[in-house]
């Protein structure tokens, strides 16, 4: 039987069967993913098939997963070398961030776009409480706006309170498979309740039927979207850890540096100190913006290389 799996709660799972009905399911044995090492094996967005066990305690075994379209990895939160998946079958990510109360910095941003481009997942970049900005805070998002919309990113001014850019946002949802995330205290929960009302008659109704849905704070979560799509939400989630990312690669993950590599002197340029560079010379000319450049340079650091 076809199902999709809207929540993992470590070792059973929460799928939705082709008819609607929800089944609480564990794995058969051990189901080996090939060329993925990860501390979860099933995830939030796969198409799985299943055996009814119990029909009365809708209980199910996962016989089989099917193959993924695309997934998003990041760092285990328990094991640092090790790879755990938030969500698979994507068709987006949608990021909120904020300008004021908190402040989202322009790194988490461009940590968050990198994953994107190396899932191949297109992004949405959303700029909440727009009803708290001044002059300072609406010059930044004019300025930002820009910077990642030459790039072909999209940008929304949104303020929940106001009502705001609502619209638009429901309308880049609607039937698609989004995965939302962002930093505590952006408004993320609060666009989920202005977006359906009952969301939180629904996490409940999901996580309630046995004790193993109490400590969930790091799985993601599938929800049904009134007006079509699916929404999937990442408490807990401060930043993309980023994996499978090597220092050589990292330059191909940013656009406006992807279409200039082959211009760069050598094969394996980094774009730090090496001559007839053209990342850095267009910098210097502005045709990349400095403080991407500056964003790069930091991702770069923080890139641990393996020893194979």
């Amino acid at each position: 039987m076809k199902s999709l799996v809207y929540k993992s709660t470590g070792s059973w799972y929460i799928v939705k069967d082709d008819t609607g009905k929800f089944w609480n399911a564990r794995m058969k044995g051990v189901l080996k993913i090939d060329d993925i090492t990860s501390t979860n094996p099933v995830a939030v967005g796969d198409k799985v098939e299943i055996v009814p066990e119990n029909e009365i305690e809708n209980t199910a075994m996962i016989t089989e997963i099917h193959d993924r379209r695309n997934y998003i990895n990041r760092q285990s939160p328990r094991y640092k070398h090790q790879h755990h998946i938030v969500a698979a079958n994507l068709d987006q990510l949608l990021l909120i961030a904020t300008l004021k109360e908190p402040k989202t910095s322009q790194g988490f941003i461009d940590r968050f776009l990198v994953a994107a481009e190396a899932y191949h997942v297109p992004a949405i970049i959303v700029f909440n409480k727009a009803d708290l900005y001044k002059k300072k805070e609406l010059e930044k998002f004019d300025a930002w706006k820009n910077m990642y919309e030459a790039m072909g990113y999209q940008i929304i001014l949104m303020s929940v309170i106001e009502k705001k850019g609502i619209k638009e946002v429901k309308n880049k949802l609607k039937d698609k498979i989004t995965l939302i995330s962002g930093h505590s205290g952006v408004g993320k929960s609060s666009l989920l309740n202005v977006i359906f009302p009952d969301i939180n008659l629904k996490i409940q109704d999901i996580s309630g039927w046995s004790g193993k849905g109490q400590h969930t704070t790091t799985f993601a979560e599938m929800f049904d979207l009134p007006f079509g799509g699916n929404i999937i939400d990442t408490p807990g989630m401060r930043e993309f850890g980023l994996v499978d990312i090597t220092k050589q690669e990292l330059s191909h993950y940013f656009p406006e540096m992807k279409n200039r590599l082959n211009n760069c002197q050598f094969n394996n340029c980094l774009h730090v100190n090496e001559p007839g560079c053209a990342i850095k010379e267009a910098v210097a000319k502005g045709t990349i913006h400095e403080d991407r450049y500056v964003s790069y340079i930091n991702i770069l650091d923080s890139i641990e290389e393996k020893n194979y």
